[in-house]
């Protein structure tokens, strides 16, 4: 059985330092998919990632590689195989995608910019949409590709979705994207074990009372191939905001 974690680490030496390793000791996952690592390989804490994992990791280079973005994966098994970036110059020292092969399966860890609405960020997001549809366009056999989508789906994936119609993260054409991607045959595999209701959510901002309130958004996912059946799905939310080590929580999916 596959049992696959993503979760955006917001730095993964503050959130060594605030319980993430702990956490990772503890769980069930065969591989689990970091984004915001923010190091490079020699950052990281002594301690990380601990016996019995094998990491890989993609950096942000040159002039983004001080505390900007970065992704890795961890795995019970060895890679068979490591591939990096989507295939685009532009995004190709932005440490914002890396995939391995592990037996039987494909594994991809994304960290999908940001944006801002009417901004050049924006422009940015949607050309690297654009490029990593084709990147998805040309995988085959079994794939799981997990990270921080920086996109809410549909209403029921943010708490103040009338407030955020014209924001990045909830734009239509975003969620069309995502949409095509559905469409296409990637599994949403939380959504498809947990339909009909809100979220469940995996950021809240660090702001006002977001957090105690559940005011928060689903834009980390967990996207499979057809082949592969989800069983299980949850989002590991802390017990309480001082319990926190990231402003996203875990989500976690097994596979049968």
């Amino acid at each position: 059985m596959l049992v696959l974690a993503t979760a955006n680490v917001n730095g993964v030496r503050a959130a060594s330092a605030k319980g993430f390793l702990d956490w990772l000791v503890t769980t069930p996952a065969t591989v689990v998919c970091l984004q915001e690592v923010r190091a490079r390989p020699d950052e990281l804490p002594a301690d990380f990632p601990g016996a019995g994992w094998h990491l890989t990791v993609e950096p942000a280079r040159g002039a983004l590689s001080k505390g900007r973005n970065g992704v890795a994966i961890l795995s019970r098994d060895e890679p068979l195989a490591v591939r990096t970036g989507i295939g685009d110059p532009e995004f190709a020292e932005q440490g914002r995608y890396v995939e391995v092969d592990l037996p039987g399966v494909t594994v991809g860890s994304l960290y999908l910019p940001k944006g801002a609405a009417g901004t050049p960020k924006q422009e940015e997001k949607d050309r690297f949409l654009a490029s990593f549809a084709k990147h998805l366009a040309g995988t085959s056999g079994h794939t799981v590709v997990a990270g921080d989508f920086n996109i809410a789906p549909a209403e029921a994936d943010i708490r103040n979705w009338k407030g955020n119609l014209a924001h990045s993260g909830f734009l239509p054409h975003e969620r069309a994207w995502l949409a095509d991607l559905h469409a296409a045959g990637w599994q949403d595999t939380v959504r498809a074990l947990h339909p009909g209701v809100e979220g469940p959510y995996t950021w809240w901002s660090y702001r006002g009372r977001a957090f105690d309130n559940d005011a928060g958004w689903r834009i980390d996912h967990v996207l499979a191939t057809p082949g592969l059946t989800p069983v299980e799905a949850r989002v590991e939310r802390a017990a309480s905001y001082d319990t926190r080590w990231s402003d996203h929580a875990p989500v976690l999916v097994a596979f049968a």
